[in-house]
This record gives C-alpha cells, structure tokens and sequence, in this order.
C-alpha cells in the first residue's frame, strides 16, 4: 500500500513539503532537510540514492515515495541524502529496558511498517508530552534525541478516547512546571488536535476543530485553576488552624517555664538560709574544739616530755621504726618547747631531746638518699615533707644535689651534658619537694660553682700566655655557649627574678677573664696585623720603606699638590702595585672576628669604645701601612712628562685600591655600625673614616694627574718625532697617496690604548672625569701642535681627514676619550678650524660666520688662516681687518 506522510513543525506553509519513504530500515528525506525540520521526529533518515518521484519498498512490504516538494522559488527538487540513524529502530514510547537493551521491537516485517508509520504520526505528539510524562531524554549515537518511558497512546487518536487522551496530557500540571513558554505550549497543543496543524496538507486543516479544541481547553484550565484554588484555600485554613494549636503550646510552656522558675527561686531563698545556719554552727563547734585539741596535744606532748625527763622513752611511737615520722612530728615539736625551758634546771632534759632530734634527723636523711636511689618518688616526697620542719632540710636538698650529678656527665661535652641533667632533674624535682624553683636554683648554682668554672679554668688558663689567638677562641666559643645555656635554663621555674640569677652566674665564672679582654684583643690583632703585612712583603722580596711624617713631609705633599712636581728619586716597582687582595681578605677577617668577640665578650657601656679601639687599628694596618703605602710607591714610581716610553702603572694602583676601600666600606657598614650605631662613638668613626677617604683621594688625584701628564708627553713627544713639516705640504699634491700621517696614526692608537686602560681601572662617575680631563689635554696638544705648521690645500685636506681620524678611523676601532660630551664639543670646534685651512678664499668669511665659529674670537680664526701657504696671495687678511 502506498502512503504518503506530510510533517511541518510550524503553521507556517512557505516551506516545501516533503514525504519520508522508509527503505532498509530508514527514512529517506531530500538534501536540504534536516533534523530539525522533522519537528523533533526521532530516527528519521534520508539518502541521495532515491530519486524524486521513485517509490520504494520497505521491509514490511509497504511503499513509500518521495513527492516532488513544490518551491517558491522554482528550483528544481534536491537529490536526496541519508541521515545517519542508529542501527535499531526504538518506538519512542517503549520502556527504558527494552531502549537499554538495544531491542528492536517485535520481529517481522508487518511490525516494523507499523512503527514506522506510528513514529510519523505521534512523533510531535511524544516530543509536546515529554514534560508532562515521566519520560527520560537520550542520545543516540548519531545524536537524534530519543525519549524513554512513555506509555503507548491509543491506537486511534481521532476516536474520543483519543481525544480525551491528549486533554488530559495537556492539563497535567507536570506541563506548568518552571520554565513554562506559553508560546510553546501553544504551538504544542495545536500539534496535538487532528486538523489543527499541517498535517495532511492545507485540505486537512480544520479551524473549527482547532477552536474548539482550544475553548475546551480553556474549559479545562479553568476548572484545574478552580480546583487548584480550593486546595490553596484548603491548605491556608489547615495552615492557620496549626499556627494557633502552636501558639497555644507556647503560651503554656511559658506559663509552665514561670511556675518552675519562682519554685526554683524559693528552694535556692531555702538553701542559702540553710547554708547560713550550717556555717554559724560550724564556727560555734570550731571555737569550742580548737582550744579542746590545743589542750590534748599539749597533754600529749607533756607525755612524752615526762618520759624525757625521767630518762625513760617507753612510749611505741620512739621504739617504733615504722613510726618514725609521728616521731618526728613530737620531736620537733618537743625541740621548740625545749628552747623557751631555763638552761640551769632542764639542761639534761634539754640534751636529751636534742640528741633525739639529731638523731631522728639524720635517720631521714639516710632514708631519703635510698629512696632516691631506688627511685621511689612518693617516699621521697614524704620525708622531704617530714624534713621542711628540721634544721637539716638544707642537708637534704645537697644530698639529692649531688646524687643528682652522680653519672651525669659522661661525654666531653658538659654544656650538653647539664642542659640534659636540668631538663631530667625538673620534672622530678616538682614531685619531691614543695619548693621546687628553689631546689631547682641552688642545683643550677652548683653546676655553675662547680662543674663549669672548673671547665673554663682548665680550658682557658691551659692557653692564656702560650696561644693568645686560641686563648681567644676559646673564651668567645666558652663564653657563647655559657649564654646558650642559660638560655635554656631559663624555661625552668628558677624564682621571679631567673635572668638576673643566671647573668650574676656567667659573671662570676668570666669576670677575672673578661676585665683584660679588650687589652688582649687589641694586642693581638697590632701583633697579627703587623705579621700580616710582613710576611706579604717578604713574599715579594720588598723592604718596606719608611714614610715620613711632620713638618718636612707636609711641605713634600704641598709643594707635590701645588705644581705637580716629582719630589725625591723615582722608584722602578716593575709594575708591581704592593696592593694584595689576599692580604686584605686576611685582615678584614681577623678584624671582623674581633668585631663578633668583642660584641659577645663586652660590657654594654663599654661595647662602642672597644669597637672603635679596634676600627682605629684596621685603619692603620689596611689603610695606612698597605693601602697609603702602596700610593705613595705608586707616585713615586710615575715618570716625569718628558719621559719617553714610560710604563704607567697607576691606574693599576687606582683600581686595586678602590676595590679594596670597597671591601673595607661594607665591613664598616655590616661589622662596626650595629655596635656603635645609637653611642656618641659614631660620629667619630665616621669623621675617621672621611679623613682616611679624603687623603686617599688627595693621593690618588695626584697620580691621576701626573699620569695624565705623562700620557700628553708620550703623545707630544710622538707628535715632534712622527710630524714633518713637510706632511702638510706635498711636493706633488696631485699624487698624495696616503690618507693619515704616520703621527696621527700613532697618537690615536697609543690614545685608544689608554682610554681603554682608563675605563678598566675606573668605575661611576670617576671614568668620565677622568676621560674629560684626558680629552682636554689631548684637545689642547693637538691645537697648539697644528699651529706649528702651514698647510697648502693637499695638506689642509690631510690634516683634515686626521681630525677625522682622532674621532674615529680605521687604525683604532674608535678613540673612546672623545665620547665625553665636553670633548665631542671641543673637537668639533677644532674641526671647524681646520676647514678654515681648505675653505675656497671666497667662501671664507661665509664659513668663519658659520654655527661653531661665530662665538669665537676674530684673533683665533685669524691665526687659523695664517697658516694657509696662500694667505697672502689670496690676501685673506682682509676678511678680519
């Protein structure tokens, strides 16, 4: 049979119509239709391979075709494509087992036309209710939407049954549920009346069946918002009727709460009169037994002092060795009594007790030491409890001190091995005595006393005057460690004043040691500085020089620093600065452990003077007698500016000596600040220091000088010895085959060498001062060297491409001097100048107005133009008359 099926998911009637045919189990569709346009029909697919108009055979034997689909367009109908589609063909309301078993439905060809033409028809009709129902949305495979747990609807929906189905399907609240889309539930309803979508074409289109459809729906909604309305109603009342039961409850818990709070306020008014009654009569019966046990103890104690009197200890309490602690108690008792009794008439009475009392003493003591060593805590709290009435308490604290430290120290470190004894001993102290921070004090003291001054004795007498740099080793390392101790001592409970204690401790084990500290320190390090710079000397096979001081060597300095004149003979150092890192790493360490010994081992009040005392001598030995000494040979050691081929080792000094003030700098920032820091001592090691800075300075000015003087000569005497006069006018000036004259050549090379030298021994703002102030000599030098000469055009241009040269040539990568700004601008000026000496005669007043050349005076260009061989047969004089 043939059938054709015709689906739209809207009203709309613009879009092309289409018929699926089902063909080895699937839907064939056109090209251009997908998914979405089946309005939600699940497992439907279409393939190119049918063509238009073609009818096609399912398995169940039923035919389906594909209609030409009208367009508005007028284009011819698509080629058909297939979607893909699982291989199982599922009813969309079968039950969740059977789509998870993957099952095919029932077998036979009759079946599977069945549902495909169900699946055609409520397809809409399953996707609208999916909501409403308690269904579950999948996906399969090729990603068509399937739902799971529908019921199966009737068989003919246009019957009343039918019809009645799907009303209750559209009046199920399940539809209202959040989100609700009014649109959509529309657009649902309207899928599901028969006539009242597109099914079936524009013919099938029924209006009034759509309309009446919606009215009774309407009907039906209202009815559901009435029904709805009651049950809100219903429950509102329920609501209110329990609010009131509640608030009721609560008013007669209140009531109930009041009743047991004023029952509770008469029992405690009862129990505070009874209280008052028993306390009144406890006071009564106090007053009357304490002086009623008075007596007994007094008639008691009589007792036993008749029995002392007569001689005769009967009483089980003395006789008794398990009673020996009531003994105790009346023996005590009886040696206070006894003290207050007449010498003359109870004196054997008196002796006797006080025998008895010696003796029970020292019987406690004995049981206390074997108590302690059995380790039987509670024993020993008991007599120690005895014992705090005698006079033999003391006794019994020392005893348990020194079987305390029995065994204790058995390694070679005793700091450790007290810190252990204290930590272990603490705790049973406070289970033993009932003063335990005292006991655990005079145990502390007696280590100190003892055990540890005898250790610092032995280690520190043993090196006193043999090894004075172990000596002091020694008394930092004994002394830190000392503090560390009694740091940790002070978590015990040591009374109310634990710190003061201690410190009073250390001070009288260290204070013989620590008075002569700062003169042996200071001894030491004038000894080990001096051995130092010895010994460095001697490695260089050097005999230090004495520099003289007073009047004679202040005028020498003057007189240097005023006309930069060499005074005294000139030393040969063979380039050797005398400036050792080494030797400066030794003393800045030696001076830094005195810094860290004298910080620990100093008196507060007396810390700033001590480190000052040891900053003086770092001065001496590190500035004065190795850096100072090492400028003044340096400066001896510099040529004279008429010198020829002089080495200039200087700037070598220059830059050893400034890494070395370095190294001292950040010693006296991270060593001598923190100990000085907040003392008046500060202002003059700062004073110190810039004195030691400014006559370092002074020295090194006046080398830096004379070598840049030294520098000038070689570079005049090269200039005299490499210039020909003859180099500025050439017999053949059509024929000039060099470019630079061999001075020029020279002088930039021996310049580039020395800039070079001049950066790596300078650093900061130094490297330009220095290269300004080189710049200028050489600018000078050249300037009063071009006036020497005179110049025809050939040799005007070569002195011109020698400027160019001194900027920058081919024979040295580049004078570096002339990045100076000041220079640049000198030279620039002087290259001015030199175009004077190849300008045209008629361009010269023109180029002497230039830029450069305006601000200069008339006399300078006008000697600049004197030197042209031309000046007077061109007469350029008239230019500057």
């Amino acid at each position: 049979m043939e059938r054709t099926v015709s689906l739209s998911a809207t009203f709309t009637t613009a879009r092309p119509r289409w018929s699926p045919v089902f063909q080895n189990g699937c839907f064939w569709l056109p090209a251009g239709v997908g998914t979405a346009d089946v309005a939600g029909a699940p497992e439907i697919g279409t393939s190119s391979g049918v063509p238009s108009g073609q009818t096609c055979k399912s398995k169940d034997g039923s035919m389906a075709r594909r209609e030409a689909s009208p367009s508005l367009s007028g284009f011819p109908p698509e080629p058909r494509r297939k979607v893909c589609r699982p291989a199982k063909s599922v009813r969309p309301w079968e039950t969740d087992s059977r789509l998870a078993r993957g099952g095919r439905g029932s077998a036979g060809a009759s079946t599977m036309g069945r549902h495909a033409r169900e699946a055609a028809l409520l397809t809409p009709l399953a996707l609208a209710v999916t909501k409403g129902r308690n269904c579950t949305k999948s996906v399969n495979p090729c990603g068509i939407r399937q739902y799971r747990g529908l019921r199966e609807p009737p068989s003919e929906l246009n019957s009343p049954r039918g019809a009645s189905w799907i009303r209750n399907m559209a009046t199920t609240p399940q539809l209202f549920e959040e989100p609700f889309d009014a649109d959509e539930y529309i657009e649902r309803l309207a899928w599901r009346t028969p006539g009242g979508g597109s099914k079936g074409g524009a013919e099938a289109f029924d209006p009034k069946r759509l309309l009446e459809e919606f009215e009774s729906h309407i009907e039906e909604l209202k009815q559901l918002d009435e029904k709805i309305q009651r049950r809100v109603e219903k429950l509102e009342h329920q609501c209110h009727r329990e609010a009131k039961e509640f608030a009721h409850k609560v008013q007669d818990l209140q009531r109930s709460n009041q009743v047991a709070f004023q029952h509770f306020q008469e029992l405690d008014e009862h129990i505070s009169y009874v209280a008052t009654k028993v306390c009144h009569l406890g006071d009564q019966l106090e007053g009357v037994n304490t002086p009623r046990q008075r007596a007994v103890e007094a008639q008691r104690l009589m007792t036993y002092f008749n029995e002392f009197l007569d001689g005769d200890l009967r009483s089980d309490v003395f006789n008794n060795p398990d009673k020996i602690k009531e003994a105790a108690d009346i023996i005590q008792k009886l040696h206070l009594i006894a003290q207050e009794l007449p010498f003359d008439r109870f004196a054997d009475v008196k002796a006797k007790i006080a025998s008895k009392y010696h003796d029970l003493e020292r019987q406690l003591i004995q049981e206390f030491t074997a108590a302690q060593r059995m380790g039987e805590i509670g024993r020993m709290r008991e007599v120690a409890a005895v014992l705090l009435h005698f006079k033999g308490y003391a006794h019994c604290v020392d005893v348990y001190i020194k079987q305390c430290q029995e065994g204790a120290y058995m390694r070679n470190d005793v700091f450790e091995d007290t810190a252990a004894l204290c930590q272990r001993v603490n705790k049973q102290v406070g289970e033993v005595f009932s003063s335990p921070e005292t006991v655990m004090a005079k145990l502390i003291q007696n280590i100190f006393e003892n055990k540890l001054q005898s250790h610092v004795r032995e280690k520190l007498d043993k090196t006193r005057h043999s090894d004075v740099e172990q000596y002091l080793k020694n008394l930092y390392d004994l002394y830190t460690r000392t503090t560390a101790l009694a740091t940790k001592l002070t978590e015990f409970n040591l009374g109310s004043d634990k710190h003061t204690f201690l410190s009073k401790l250390i001070k009288s084990i260290f204070s013989s040691y620590l008075e002569s500290y700062i003169e042996i320190e200071r001894e030491y390090l004038r000894t080990r500085g001096a051995l130092i710079l010895q010994r460095y000397y001697d490695s260089k096979n050097h005999q230090k020089r004495p520099i003289g001081t007073g009047s004679i060597q202040e005028l020498k300095e003057r007189i240097r620093q005023r006309t930069n004149l060499p005074l005294g003979p000139m030393i040969d150092t063979h380039g050797e600065t005398f400036l050792s890192p080494e030797l400066v790493v030794n003393l800045l360490q030696e001076t830094r452990h005195a810094f860290e010994r004298c910080n620990r081992l100093s008196d507060p009040s007396d810390l700033p003077k001590n480190a000052f005392s040891i900053f003086l001598l770092l001065v001496d030995h590190l500035c004065v007698d190795h850096i100072d000494y090492a400028l003044e040979i340096g400066l001896s050691a510099i040529p004279s500016s008429d010198a020829k081929n002089a080495n200039l080792y200087f700037l070598d000094v220059v830059q050893q000596a400034n890494s070395i003030f370095h190294l001292f700098d950040k010693q006296f920032n991270d060593q001598l600040m923190p100990l000085i820091s907040s003392s008046p001592k500060l202002a003059e090691c700062l004073h110190k220091k810039k004195e030691v800075i400014e006559q370092m300075e002074v020295k090194l000015d006046t080398g830096i000088d004379r070598t840049i003087n030294c520098m000038v000569g070689q570079m005049k005497h090269i200039l005299a010895t490499e210039q020909k006069k003859t180099d500025f006018k050439p017999e053949d000036e059509n024929n000039v085959m060099i470019q630079y004259t061999t001075a020029c050549s020279k002088v930039c090379a021996y310049v580039s060498r020395q800039v070079e030298h001049v950066r790596k021994s300078m650093d900061g703002k130094n490297v330009d001062t220095v290269l300004t102030e080189l710049g200028v000599r050489f600018h000078r030098l050249i300037h009063e060297h071009l006036q020497q000469y005179s110049y025809s055009s050939m040799g005007g241009m070569l002195n011109t491409l020698g400027y160019t040269a001194y900027v920058s040539s081919d024979i040295t990568p580049k004078c570096i001097v002339l990045q100076v700004p000041l220079v640049l601008q000198l030279f620039d000026t002087l290259h001015a100048l030199c175009n004077l000496l190849v300008v045209a005669p008629d361009n010269l007043k023109q180029v002497c107005s230039g830029e450069q050349l305006t601000n200069l005076d008339r006399n300078l260009l006008h000697a600049f133009v004197q030197l042209r061989v031309d000046y007077r047969s061109a007469r350029l004089g008239r230019h500057f008359s």
